[in-house]
């Protein structure tokens, strides 16, 4: 599984029932499965490192990923 340092912006997307993504700076897309609360907020910007899942899920959007570590970014 590979392991990747994101810097992004987290958004609520309301869509397949809701869910939290990441999308970073060259539009990428990333689904992560344990966002913690204290990100849980529209347009935070965040850096966090991230591992990819090999899982499948229902929700059709970006790559699935487990955060690691995180922390938010001041702009």
């Amino acid at each position: 599984m590979k392991k990747h340092t994101i810097k992004g912006t987290v958004n609520y997307h309301n869509l397949e029932g809701g869910f939290w993504g990441i999308t970073d700076a060259s539009g990428g897309k990333w689904l992560p499965v344990n966002l913690p609360e204290q990100l849980k907020m529209e347009n935070r910007m965040v850096k966090v490192k991230v591992k990819e899942l090999d899982e499948e899920s229902m929700i059709m959007w970006g790559t699935l990923v487990k955060v690691i570590s995180f922390e938010t970014i001041t702009p």
